[in-house]
């Protein structure tokens, strides 16, 4: 379906949304344009690192509380927004809930087994205690071994950006998971955008490749360069001038608000967001120099 469409149904404002779970790479930018568009309000984004996209929704008035390990801007170092919004409450208070990439993965992991908590030593000493109330210290009685209670997540929905997908939902999805894997499996709905739509041949050719059962997903959107400005291994680079350009704009919130009128609420699709890219700019970010898997025999004699 189109992007418009899978939003309108499977983020309702409200919602709990995970997006960014490779980390730095395929982030769903485009994605989270269309929630900001389409005005969702009250969500709660979790992720581990969303570099600037959380940044976005957050100045866009769409985030009511943030659950992950770091938000910002991986080149610069802080999201302007997201600092005001902790800070001074601009354009709105948000409620916070700090993670490690680990413990995070660890709560995601726990809403995918459908247990309440999965125990960790990772975060004993640490003041992530204090700053997360759902996190809990716990002293094995028989042992007396400490651990921190790390509570199960189960998102609403989850929009994951994948090399390939075909129709039905199967998808393959390469370089770096970070917990894509964990995060499909744990949240309730989820949605592909795949840099291409391909045969179900393509697919089921390398089966250890696709990331999550296809009962899972409920939308699969073609959007070409739709985590631009962040990396697609094999399609194309990460944009580092775009970011330094972000972080320039966005110091104030009248900066914010030209930029986002300019790059997302002027711009009806990511066609138009392409065009004024530049081709150019667009072909710059193209792969140089293709490393090829080695080919993988599934064959029985």
């Amino acid at each position: 379906m189109s992007l418009p469409e899978a939003i309108q149904r499977f983020v309702p404002d409200g919602a709990t949304v995970l997006m960014g779970a490779a980390l730095e790479s395929l982030i769903p930018f485009a994605a989270g344009h269309e929630i900001m568009r389409q005005g969702r309000g009250d969500l709660t984004l979790v992720g581990p690192i969303s570099d600037i996209l959380f940044d976005q929704l957050v100045g866009g008035g769409c985030v009511r509380g943030v659950i992950a390990a770091w938000v910002g801007n991986v080149s610069a170092g802080l999201g302007h927004n997201y600092r005001r919004a902790a800070e001074e409450g601009i354009p709105r208070r948000i409620e916070i809930q700090d993670h490690s990439n680990l413990s995070l993965a660890l709560a995601l992991q726990a809403g995918a087994l459908g247990v309440p908590f999965i125990p960790t030593k990772t975060l004993l000493g640490t003041d992530l205690l204090k700053t997360n109330p759902t996190l809990r210290e716990w002293t094995v009685p028989w042992t007396g071994d400490r651990f921190v209670l790390v509570p199960a997540l189960q998102p609403d929905v989850a929009i994951l950006h994948v090399q390939r997908a075909d129709s039905g939902g199967a998808a393959h999805c390469w370089g770096n998971l970070g917990v894509s894997v964990e995060a499909s499996l744990a949240s309730h709905h989820l949605i592909l955008i795949a840099e291409e739509i391909v045969s179900a041949e393509v697919i089921r050719s390398d089966p250890n490749r696709v990331l999550v059962p296809p009962f899972k997903v409920r939308a699969v959107v073609h959007e070409p360069y739709g985590a631009h400005p962040s990396p697609v291994q094999g399609y194309y680079n990460r944009d580092h001038a775009f970011y330094h350009e972000y972080h320039l704009a966005t110091r104030t919130v009248e900066g914010f608000a030209a930029w986002a009128k300019h790059w997302i609420f002027d711009l009806p699709s990511r066609t138009a967001y392409l065009e004024k890219l530049g081709s150019t700019r667009v072909a710059d970010l193209g792969v140089r120099q293709h490393r090829w898997a080695a080919p993988v025999d599934y064959g029985y004699s």
